[in-house]
């Protein structure tokens, strides 16, 4: 989905017929329809259960594809990009609260690579919207095929994964709540990473061009390195974090991050900053998979807890951009991502809360394995 949309936003652009500046305004919709929206999946998968929630909400975000590519102007695509973002939220809730229970039930680190293969799916998504508009097809036709095309594909996952219900019981879930202490602390951390994460993503190109003089085939390179590093990272990272534990792997990774911050500031050569950004690349990559695993295991509500968290991730991706830009315009490019590797040096620092919920070993430490399946398990 994220793959076959991103690609076809320049077309949209053309086909609404807006600048740079009203395009950036229009792509603040999507994070501010999916933080609204994602407290009420908790509420969702409450009333029907994990998996029939899940198949309804990963319908809807797959069908909501459509609307951008149809809106005819900037109000209505403004407000097609809204009802997208909504849409997107709420699956994103509920997958990553089943995935928390079934890490819990398989007693080893699973939210790494499930992670991981939403970067995957980034990269086979971003290919075949390439290629459509290599081809010239109008993105209505291809988004029209690609929403029927996952629709498909996600009614028949969905058939498989973990039907987590609520006690008969338990009470349902707030539609607005504000999610618990110990989830804004985990947020805080996953702030930080998706921060980095963002920074990284948009700015590495321009910074290799404008800062190195770098040509426009190497700039892409470096995002496209990054990508890479950071899907890698969290397809492995599973066994990283089960022999050594979450705080540990979130505490090296912070200070892995920050050495590639500090390579791209002090970069002399693009080669080093493309070192650089492979490093953040490899550095935030567990991070956020960790950070849902932590919030789902911090209190009796898993959806409220990640709703929390989701929601301090998608207000870190929709900043950083922009403040990395304002901070760029006011000093330079190489100071915004001293700021980046400030950032990257924090979660490291705060890696301490990703041991929430989990149960000690002897001899003190963390486990290295999640705890055990809840009661209702």
């Amino acid at each position: 989905m994220t793959g076959n949309f991103a690609t076809r936003v320049p077309w949209i652009q053309d086909h609404v017929g807006v600048g740079a500046g009203l395009l950036g305004l229009a792509l603040v919709f999507p994070a501010l329809g999916a933080s609204l929206a994602m407290p009420l999946a908790g509420t969702v998968s409450h009333r029907f259960g994990g998996r029939a929630a899940l198949r309804g909400l990963l319908s809807l975000w797959c069908l909501a594809l459509v609307l951008p590519s149809l809106a005819p102007n900037l109000v209505v695509l403004c407000a097609a990009l809204f009802v997208y973002g909504a849409a997107a939220g709420m699956p994103d809730v509920a997958m990553n609260a089943i995935g928390v229970e079934t890490e819990s039930r398989l007693g080893r680190s699973i939210m790494s690579s499930l992670h991981g293969m939403w970067s995957v799916g980034v990269l086979v998504g971003s290919g075949v919207g390439t290629l459509a508009a290599h081809l010239g097809v109008d993105a209505r036709l291809h988004h029209v095929l690609a929403a029927l095309v996952l629709t498909g594909l996600g009614l028949i996952a969905c058939q498989g994964v973990l039907d987590v219900r609520a006690e008969p019981e338990e009470d349902p879930p707030p539609r607005f709540a504000l999610p618990p202490k110990s989830a804004l602390l985990i947020g805080g951390v996953a702030f930080c990473a998706v921060f980095a994460e963002g920074a990284s993503l948009d700015w590495s190109a321009v910074y290799l061009r404008d800062v190195l003089d770098s040509s426009a085939g190497l700039a892409a390179a470096s995002t496209t390195g990054f990508a890479f590093t950071m899907a890698v990272a969290r397809l492995v990272g599973d066994r990283v974090v089960d022999r050594f534990g979450a705080v540990r792997t979130v505490r090296a990774s912070g200070l892995l991050a920050a050495v590639g911050g500090l390579l791209v500031v002090a970069a002399p050569h693009p080669a080093v900053a493309m070192t650089g950004f492979a490093f953040l690349g490899l550095g935030v990559a567990v991070v956020v998979p960790l950070a849902f695993a932590a919030a789902g295991r911090s209190g009796p509500n898993t959806s409220q807890a990640i709703a929390g968290v989701a929601t301090v991730t998608y207000t870190s991706g929709l900043v950083a951009p922009s403040l990395i830009g304002g901070i760029a315009h006011a000093t330079s490019l190489a100071v915004s991502f001293g700021v980046v590797t400030a950032l990257t040096v924090g979660f490291a620092a705060g890696a301490g809360v990703m041991r929430t919920g989990t149960r000690p070993v002897a001899g003190g430490g963390e486990p290295a394995v999640p705890a055990a399946a809840s009661e209702s398990a």
